[in-house]
């Protein structure tokens, strides 16, 4: 790691990131994390990512409930919050080219990433309530 003098701990909280695609909280890599290092401490975990996120290894996102997750994916790219199940997803979806360029602006300033979060509600939730609503019709 750049400028970062090396951390078994720090290496384990990356891979763990590396290797998940939910977005985790701080307390669920503490949980995966004690799996394999029972000594890790929670103080640990939210350091280095406190960290990893400050010189741009990892990305910080809020949830639909403003709980603070972890991304390992720093490029851009949008996510869906589910608002029934707080699930956090990746987007399979293009970006859109030179959005940052479309709002550079004398009195604004320049624009040197962007974060987009879609909000509805997954699949299976979709699906659930859908169900609800046709015993609700009957």
């Amino acid at each position: 790691m750049k400028d970062l003098k090396y951390s078994r701990q720090r290496e384990a909280i990356l891979d763990n990131l590396k290797s998940r695609v939910d977005h985790p909280t701080a307390d669920m890599l503490f949980q995966s994390l004690r799996k394999d290092d029972p000594k890790i401490s929670l103080g640990t975990v939210y350091r280095n990512l406190g960290l990893l996120t400050e010189i741009g290894k990892i990305r910080k996102l809020s949830d639909i409930n403003g709980i603070e997750r972890y991304d390992y994916n720093t490029t851009d790219h949008y996510h869906f919050a589910c608002k029934a199940c707080s699930k956090l997803m990746d987007l399979p979806a293009a970006t859109i080219v030179g959005l940052d360029n479309m709002f550079k602006h004398e009195d604004i300033g320049v624009v040197e990433s962007h974060s987009l979060i879609l909000y509805g509600y997954c699949k299976e939730c979709y699906q659930k309530m859908l169900y609800i609503d046709s015993k609700k019709a009957v």
